[in-house]
């Protein structure tokens, strides 16, 4: 089943950031152009690669919230992924302007999920939707409470 279409309107305060006309949830985009090496004998990107897309689209919330992923781990703590899901819905192709839609979703003592939604620049028609699940855990790969700084990121992200 299809999803909604996918209406963005940019907030003002928030130039990286989207609201959906639709569900009404704020995401932070980016964008990335798929490449050569991304697509499959089909000629369409191979559907792993989309993992990779939700990575750098995490990567760039944190980054733009002044938060990149090294300063976590420099901090001690690390987010292994532990659950994902990607619901696919029409190929990219070679060279395809993308837009990465993500955004903070749930989070608990130990776990936080991270909610995916890409589409293609030209038309945003949904390409992908999905999430990925992460455990804090310390340098001995031990769980503990997500940090303090992470919960700011989840409290701070913008709402409309």
């Amino acid at each position: 089943m299809r999803p909604k279409p996918f209406i963005p309107e940019q907030l003002e305060e928030h130039p990286d950031h989207r609201l959906d006309q639709n569900s009404g949830l704020v995401w932070h985009r980016c964008q990335m152009r798929t490449l050569y090496v991304d697509t499959d004998r089909s000629q369409v990107v191979y559907h792993a690669n989309y993992l990779r897309y939700f990575e750098y689209g995490r990567a760039e919330l944190m980054r733009g919230a002044n938060y990149p992923y090294k300063e976590i781990e420099v901090s001690g703590y690390i987010y292994p992924i532990i659950k994902t899901e990607l619901n696919y819905y029409t190929p990219l192709y070679y060279d395809d302007l993308m837009y990465i839609h993500t955004r903070p979703a749930k989070i608990e003592l130990v776990k936080l999920q991270f909610d995916y939604l890409i589409t293609r620049a030209e038309d945003e028609e949904i390409i992908c939707t999905g999430f990925t699940r992460h455990c804090a855990v310390n340098k001995k790969g031990i769980p503990v409470e997500i940090d303090a700084k992470t919960i700011k990121l989840w409290q701070s992200f913008p709402t409309p």
